[in-house]
């Protein structure tokens, strides 16, 4: 454990599962104080409908070295998130790092389908996880962020920007739609922020191995090169420790500033600040997939990590 972040105060805004929970833990062992929030607890799920919980996250920051506040919180609704607000200000007086990874939206997308044979229900659901509760999120908690420069905002979203200024056939039109629009929070977050010195930036990891992506495939972290059997350009696959050391550098930065209203990448982080993912490699994922898996080219990882 280093503590090059003791004294900080982060909220990883739904840190239950999958690359928010690494960055919150990522967070804790650098020193910060981690609130970690999320709609499954130890006693209730939400409709996401898995095992991990708040209270995990909370466990293995604490492992870590960290100090962890789990706190069940809908970000959907404004009341909730204004006592979130209101509690952090309470036991803690600020807040330094706010990372928004609210979503729980996968079990309503459907891949392939155009928008009007997709659920209508399922679409607006999307959409209301993707936008709504960020935007709810930072009416409240940015109050408390902007008390001190060096404040810093990250959006977490799928694919970089470059990326995502291309729909592309086979996606979810709700999905990209909601995902895309952290680009366009944090451009509008980090003009918002700038008179206050502090940053936002929209980050994506790569191919993430989260909890559910190593189910899908029926391996686990250790074995997970069994999945190239049947999916071999998973071959550039990251952990979720690789973005939430992304996201501990950045917050350690202090001219974080530089990279204002852009949307980064797990993989170009690891260039910026020197850092591998757990088994010492530093995969380049969309630019991966860009240059082998969309081009149409064998799956070969070699220069890609």
């Amino acid at each position: 454990m280093n503590e090059n972040l003791k004294g900080k105060v982060a909220l990883v805004a739904g840190g239950t599962r999958g690359a928010s929970r690494a960055i919150a833990v990522e967070l804790g062992r650098c020193g910060a104080t981690v609130y970690v929030t999320g709609r499954t607890t130890a006693t209730q799920r939400s409709e996401v409908d898995r095992p991990e919980t708040i209270e995990g996250t909370a466990e293995l920051i604490e492992r870590a070295g960290g100090t962890a506040v789990a706190v069940r919180v809908d970000h959907l609704e404004p009341a909730e998130v204004r006592g979130l607000a209101e509690r952090i200000d309470a036991e803690q007086g600020r807040l330094d790092v706010l990372v928004d990874g609210v979503w729980g939206g996968d079990q309503h997308l459907r891949w392939g389908e155009p928008v009007w044979e997709h659920s209508l229900e399922a679409n607006l659901r999307m959409v209301r996880l993707g936008i709504d509760a960020h935007i709810v999120t930072s009416h409240h908690l940015l109050p408390l962020l902007v008390r001190r420069p060096g404040g810093l905002v990250v959006e977490m979203t799928d694919g970089t920007a470059e990326y995502n200024a291309k729909f592309r056939t086979g996606t979810s039109l709700a999905f990209y739609v909601a995902k895309a629009a952290a680009h366009h929070l944090a451009l509008a977050q980090a003009e918002e922020l700038r008179p206050h010195g502090c940053t936002a930036v929209a980050l994506t990891p790569g191919w993430l191995r989260s909890e559910a992506m190593l189910e899908h495939f029926g391996v686990t972290e250790e074995n997970w090169r069994d999945a190239l059997a049947g999916e071999p350009h998973f071959c550039v696959s990251e952990s979720p420790v690789f973005v939430g050391r992304a996201v501990a550098a950045l917050a350690a930065d202090p001219e974080h500033g530089r990279f204002s209203g852009e949307t980064l990448s797990s993989g170009r982080l690891a260039q910026v600040y020197d850092f591998d993912d757990v088994d010492g490699s530093r995969p380049d994922g969309w630019r991966y997939l860009v240059e082998v898996a969309d081009a149409g080219k064998p799956a070969d990882a070699t220069g890609y990590r």
